[in-house]
């Protein structure tokens, strides 16, 4: 067909039939597409007959399907109802112009693709291809549109028409100059029909007032002439200084003054070190006198090891439209991105301590650093909690110091498999502004529009600053080595705060002594050790802060009375059996609910999960303690022995009992998390770090699991009160014991809690009964001593025969460090003492047991870290005859507690008066994995353990 040209295709010909009407229409669809496409001969033909406003009919029908979704598109409102014959007629013409809805389509491409064309990066290196579906020919439009006059009802323009040309100025100035916004991804139309109106009605203008322009300099002058002070004053010391970034500062300032005019009362900020330094002094107001002590060497840490002060946290009040507001910011480790949940946590807290339920009235706000951001896990994950139930907060405000470039890497194609840093925000339908950070007034704009969305729908948006690094690394390092082209650009390019002085003396705003007037007052304060935030509250209103004085400078002791009359105790047992009216329970839950109030109410002993949850009864309305318990699956238990959530099987609603104790009770609530360790534990940590009178929980759902949080471990938990005296009472519930389950269900890995545990940094315990656990929850909240409890909780000790207690043992005990021998041994005949911990001790007792070993006696360390040495003295003197005393362990021997025990079983055993030997330890066989994927190897190396430990041959086990 393809082959006919005009020349024998006269009226009459065959190929103008009827019949081929279908053909000439495509092929004429094709000449509009493309004229050259087609053969000379008919794009003569369809020259003759082609009207100024053809365009092709499947666009036309595109265009129908939109005005169907969207009637006010066009001039009239709605279908033709109510209208003259005339103006019915003139909308018909408006929704059948195939020019009207290329000009729609090129209007919805700007919005779509504009932030391509945006002039984003200030060193200009990389030129941005075109984008095609942004030129006029793309959408069939042409130079002759430019002034033919379209409705623009779809657009917020503050006119129902204007001219083509004036149409696309105003996309180019609100999508293509310095800001480039990201919002199609969003899923829902109001919030995109809100972005539509806050970027266009203002028609790409940026219109501040005399006085916020020279707020905005003031705070570029401080910004610029704090780092410039602190280069000359300490030459080369590591500050990971701002410069290339300065117009972060404004645009923080800004958020804050706008965010108080909202009625926020607190604002947490998180933030990796780049920058840190400047903010503290120009946002938070701290001293710049107390920064240059630092940097002099004269500030010593009272206690503990201290940390850099780039990592340092702070908090200070501030006065803004909306009255005083607290700012707090975290404490900040070198692993960069694990801040933004800790920040996430304390913010949570916060909101729960001030019944903030819509998060208006504290706001989260995390700095990234770009590298950081598009390449680390727990940003991810931190992003996917954030609308989750136990984990949202309302919407966090994200900035980017996007330096385009990480440490030395600034190659796109080795930092990243996406277009921009951002990208991963996405998952979350986050809005995206991309600004150019040398036009700080576009930056101050992108502040105030990220801050008005989280505002009005509570959820995260992200400012990506593009700026540059103008020093290396940090201050010592030399860029241009591996960024030679990115640095020859920089040491040409004046900073911001120069850029922006020269516009406002172009402007008639400011004139040249006045640009000089601002640098010298600056500097001038900086020289008097003078506080530099005008709007710092110098004597805050106290009554905002939490009250952490009751829970400082005790000493760590272990013996705490946390006993509670049995008759409390049976009528919590009641009230946590009492379901709603018309409640029904799945049978066996039903089951676990009626042994449970048998087991509350001192009819029969108590298991694990009966005693753990008559601590928490306890805690919420006796002691007024706030108890949260997260992690996945706790609400049931990995092992199904908790059941503090309860379902009604007809129509699937949750019953919490502990919610319900009394109308006067403290909170309590278990949250099933996402499928995460890291982001979830460090959100409790920051959570329990924020609220001293309450029982943070995390619970793993295998102790195995829990090395994918390490760093919040090491950087956090660990260490965090050496180094920077933030005191936390987070509780971590590790199920561990070796049962046959393989090397990944085995072990919680007790080995490296203890190898970090010195300075009475935490508490490490093996509990081996329902007592035991409920007095240490109790104790690690009722005890005004806050320190990381570690515990190795059990697995199939929760319904173990001999894993019981009396609910007097509830009423009246304690915590115990170490159980003593349970059975009626004659202390005279003792030779051997094995010393364990955890589930192998009831292994050895009911072998000891089979077999009438009277000369063995068992005792249980229940408390690893602080080792309480004194006690197991004591226990060692009980027995005169001793000649041998053994540490059993199930894990093997470079694993589990030995190397962590072995020097101290030495110092406390060796001058002894009994003189007894301390024996090699009984473990398994040293291993590169926790535990064997054989279960006959497994009951094998059981065997062979329990055997040792009581000193006899394998033969001799009982069978």
């Amino acid at each position: 067909m393809n082959s006919i040209t005009k020349k024998s295709a006269d009226v009459g010909h065959t190929e103008l039939a009827a019949d081929n009407a279908h053909y000439i229409e495509s092929l004429y669809e094709q000449y509009l597409g493309d004229p050259d496409s087609v053969d000379t001969d008919w794009q003569d033909y369809f020259k003759q007959y082609q009207s100024p406003n053809d365009a092709k009919h499947n666009a036309i029908q595109d265009q129908f399907l939109l005005l169907a979704r969207n009637q006010t598109a066009n001039k009239g409102g709605t279908a033709f109802a109510g209208t003259t014959s005339n103006s019915a007629a003139a909308n018909a013409a408006n929704c059948i112009d195939p020019k009207q809805m290329s000009v729609q389509q090129l209007i919805s491409a700007y919005r779509r693709r504009g932030h391509r064309r945006a002039q984003l990066d200030p060193l200009e290196l990389d030129p941005r291809a075109e984008v095609e579906d942004l030129t006029l020919a793309y959408h069939g439009l042409s130079e002759a549109d430019l002034d033919t006059v379209y409705p623009t009802n779809d657009l917020s323009i503050g006119k129902s028409e204007a001219p083509l040309r004036e149409i696309i100025e105003i996309m180019e100035r609100v999508y293509c100059r310095y800001i480039g916004v990201e919002y199609m991804h969003v899923t829902t139309s109001v919030e995109k029909r809100w972005m539509e109106k806050y970027l266009e009605s203002n028609l790409g203008h940026i219109k501040f007032d005399k006085e916020k322009r020279l707020s905005i300099l003031e705070r570029l002058t401080a910004a610029e002439g704090l780092e410039k002070y602190l280069a000359r004053k300490y030459t080369g010391v590591k500050r990971f200084g701002l410069e290339g970034g300065e117009s972060f500062i404004p645009a923080v300032n800004e958020i804050i003054q706008r965010a108080g005019g909202y009625g926020t009362k607190e604002m947490v900020i998180g933030m990796a070190h780049r920058g840190r330094l400047n903010l503290l002094v120009n946002v938070l107001g701290k001293n710049p006198a107390d920064l240059f002590d630092e940097f002099d060497g004269k500030v010593q840490p009272e206690k503990g090891s201290g940390d850099v002060k780039y990592h340092n946290g702070y908090s200070s009040n501030v006065m803004t439209e909306g009255g005083e507001a607290h700012l707090a910011l975290a404490f900040n480790p070198s692993h960069l991105e694990i801040v933004s949940p800790v920040l996430e946590g304390s913010v949570r807290a916060r909101q729960v301590r001030r019944n903030d339920t819509d998060g208006n009235l504290v706001l989260p706000i995390v700095v990234h650093g770009d590298a950081a951001f598009a390449a680390q896990g727990v940003v991810q994950e931190t992003f996917q909690m954030s609308q989750t139930r136990a984990y949202t907060t309302g919407g966090t405000l994200h900035i980017i110091i996007n330096n385009q470039v990480g440490f030395t890497t600034s190659r796109q194609e080795d930092s990243r498999s996406t277009e921009y840093c951002t990208d991963v925000a996405k998952m979350v339908h986050a809005p995206i502004l991309h600004v150019n950070g040398d036009d700080p007034e576009s930056v101050v704009f992108a502040a105030q529009l990220a801050l008005d969305y989280r505002h009005e729908f509570g959820k995260d948006i992200i400012i990506d600053l593009f700026c540059y690094r103008r020093n290396g690394h940090n201050e010592a390092d030399e860029p241009s080595a591996t960024q030679p082209l990115m640095y020859a650009v920089i040491k040409k390019l004046p900073t911001t705060r120069a850029i922006y002085a020269q516009k406002l003396i172009a402007d008639g705003v400011i004139n040249s002594d006045d640009e000089t007037k601002y640098e010298d007052e600056y500097r001038e304060s900086l020289d008097r050790g003078e506080y530099v935030v005008n709007s710092l509250v110098l004597e805050p209103n106290t009554e905002t802060f939490v009250d952490w004085t009751p829970y400082l400078g005790h000493d760590l002791v272990d013996d705490w009375d946390t006993s509670v009359d049995i008759e409390i105790l049976k009528g919590y047992g009641r009230r946590m059996a009492e379901m709603p009216e018309g409640y029904k329970l799945q049978r066996q839950v039903q089951k676990v609910v009626d042994q449970r109030l048998a087991m509350q109410t001192g009819e029969e002993p108590l298991n694990w999960g009966a005693a753990e949850t008559l601590a928490y009864a306890t805690l919420v309305d006796n002691d007024e303690v706030l108890v949260r318990i997260t992690g996945e699956d706790v609400g049931r238990g990995t092992f199904a022995h908790r059941h503090s959530e309860l379902y009604n099987i007809n129509d699937g609603s949750m019953y919490v009992p502990l919610a319900h104790m009394s109308e006067s009770q403290a909170r309590f609530a278990t949250y099933n998390s996402l499928l995460s360790e890291e982001a979830v534990l460090a959100f409790e940590y920051g959570y329990s770090t924020t609220v001293p009178n309450a029982l943070i929980i995390w619970e793993a759902q295998f102790g195995d699991f829990v090395n994918g949080a390490q760093v919040v471990i090491d950087q956090f938990i660990a260490s965090g009160e050496t180094k920077w005296q933030r005191v936390c009472g987070l509780t971590m519930l590790l199920p561990h014991g070796f049962e046959g389950q393989g090397p990944e269900h085995s072990s919680a890995r007790l080995e490296r809690f203890l190898q970090l545990c010195a300075e009475d940094n935490m508490q490490v315990i093996t509990p081996t009964t329902p007592a035991q656990i409920y007095h240490a929850l109790r104790r690690q909240a009722v005890r005004p001593i806050r320190k990381p409890l570690i515990v190795m909780s059990p697995k199939s000790l929760l319904r173990h025969k001999l894993a019981t207690s009396q609910l007097e043992e509830l009423a009246n005990g304690k915590f115990e460090t170490i159980l003593p021998e349970i059975d009626q041994q004659n202390a005279d005949k003792v030779t051997r003492l094995v010393l364990c911990g955890g589930k192998v001790y009831y292994d050895l007792l009911e072998q000891r047991r089979a077999l009438g070993l009277d000369h063995v006696a068992i005792v249980r360390i229940e408390q690893l870290y602080p080792l309480p040495g004194e006690r197991l003295i004591a226990e060692i003197d009980k027995y005169s005859n001793l000649t041998e005393i053994v540490w059993t362990q199930e894990e093997p021997l470079n694993q589990g507690a030995w190397y962590y025990l072995a020097p101290d079983m030495y110092r406390i055993v060796v001058p002894h008066a009994t003189k007894a030997k301390v024996l090699d330890p009984i473990a398994r066989p040293a291993s590169a994995a926790p535990a064997t994927g054989s279960a006959k190897l497994h009951l094998q190396q059981q065997q062979a353990l329990i055997a040792g430990g009581l000193g006899i041959s394998v033969d001799e086990i009982a069978k």
